[in-house]
């Protein structure tokens, strides 16, 4: 499975809710004092800074303060239990970027839709503010950050392969995948060794985080088995049969190595692998990457939401302090630490974002990014995405390991995704 930002930080994604289920018993009460709204989230989901000054008064709520505790381990599995018994449950929660895992509990959430929500909404990348409303219309999920991709390189690579090396240039040599791998096949030939991806499983993800389709339709019709996603398989084999794959695994020693040695040489990633990729597992290579828009147009990977259970002691003040620090300022400064990337697009032009990047050559890679976020298409994220994607991409590894072949490891994706639908009930 790929690694993730939200891994890198100890994060989780959980997969717990059918599993978990809502039921029990208890006292139907909240976490902490009376004026005080309790949140969980997990590290590196919000600014230290912007939490302190809510922990002493939430702006525009008075007598209200807000108490954060981070949440290690299984969050989601923490969450649903919590939620579950009924009892000392959080007023306000963060929750990932498979928020609609949480669709089927969306009467545990008030709908921010009556706590007037609609009033911001204009300040939101709007294909972000859909994601966190219901099929029905309920909105369970307030935005907090995204996750927009593009085209890592390292420049110095590419000139040593004679290729082009300024962003401009790249990016019109390589508008789309199959552009994409042909650049890749010259930068491999005329430097051995070098791949435009760590593992099959990169490429799927980001090619899948381009398309305004998924894998099941609003009323829950499957169709991950169409051609727009062996589209996506296919592309992700055929990096692998070109020899451009590093063959680093997520969580394999290989993973960071490949990045510290200068063998991964382009990639496909959102903007958080800045910090997960060469900042972390290559310091020195330090004004050598670049960034540029990704091969197949604008996506998205990653981002997480805000919501408020419905055992909150005081949702008005709670709807204040997440407006408040989703704000396109407080997101500005969010994406300084923990480097967060807005969803409201009135941030891209803040100061606090704005300025060159030494890692990337002086390069404002914010830019870059900013263009991708409001670009983005937008998709249908189902309760079932999880759950769907995990047979496909062990499948895929299978292919680059040479244990099956494309046709079969497809095959069998679909029958085990075929089984775990029925097991859950959703086909």
């Amino acid at each position: 499975m790929t690694l993730t930002r939200r891994k890198f930080l100890a994060l989780t994604a959980g997969g717990a809710a059918a599993a978990t289920g809502l039921t029990g018993c208890g006292s139907r009460s909240s976490l902490g004092a009376a004026d005080e709204l309790s949140l969980w989230a997990w590290t590196g989901s919000v600014n230290d800074d912007l939490i302190a000054q809510a922990s002493k008064g939430i702006p525009g709520a008075p007598g209200k303060k807000v108490a954060l505790t981070r949440i290690g381990g299984d969050y989601k599995t923490k969450l649903l239990t919590s939620l579950a018994g009924k009892s000392m449950v959080p007023d306000i929660v963060g929750l990932n970027d498979d928020v609609a895992t949480y669709f089927p509990n969306a009467d545990q959430f008030l709908d921010l839709h009556e706590l007037g929500a609609d009033q911001v909404k204009g300040d939101f990348l709007e294909w972000k503010w859909k994601l966190g409303i219901t099929p029905d219309n309920r909105m369970m999920a307030f935005p907090m950050d995204t996750g927009p991709t593009a085209l890592f390189y390292r420049r110095d690579i590419f000139a040593k392969a004679g290729l082009p090396t300024e962003p401009g240039d790249v990016a019109a040599a390589a508008p789309d995948w199959s552009s994409y791998i042909e650049l890749g096949k010259k930068l491999k030939q005329a430097v051995p060794g070098a791949a435009i991806t760590d593992n099959i499983t990169s490429i799927y993800a980001y090619a899948l985080a381009q398309l305004p389709k998924r894998y099941m339709t609003v009323d829950g019709q499957y169709i991950g088995n169409g051609d727009h996603i062996r589209q996506a398989w296919d592309l992700s084999v055929r990096v692998v049969k070109e020899g451009l794959s590093a063959n680093a695994q997520s969580g394999s020693t290989d993973a960071n190595a490949v990045i510290t040695n200068g063998r991964l040489a382009a990639f496909v990633g959102a903007v958080w692998w800045a910090q997960l990729g060469p900042k972390n597992a290559a310091p020195e290579s330090k004004g050598n990457w670049r960034v540029t828009p990704a091969p197949g147009g604008p996506g998205n990977r990653g981002g997480s939401f805000l919501a408020i259970t419905k055992y909150c002691k005081d949702p008005e003040a709670a709807f204040k302090f997440i407006t408040w620090l989703e704000s396109a300022q407080n997101q500005a400064q969010s994406f300084l630490d923990p480097v967060l990337f807005p969803s409201t697009p009135a941030s891209y032009a803040d100061p606090k974002m704005t300025g060159a990047d030494p890692f990337f050559g002086g390069q404002r890679i914010v830019d870059v990014f900013a263009e991708s976020a409001k670009k983005y298409p937008g998709t249908y994220f189902s309760p079932y995405d999880s759950i769907i994607n995990k047979p496909i991409t062990a499948e895929l590894v299978n292919v680059e390991i040479g244990a099956k072949s494309s046709d079969q490891a497809w095959n069998d994706a679909q029958h085990l995704v075929d089984r775990e639908l029925t097991r859950v009930g959703a086909i």
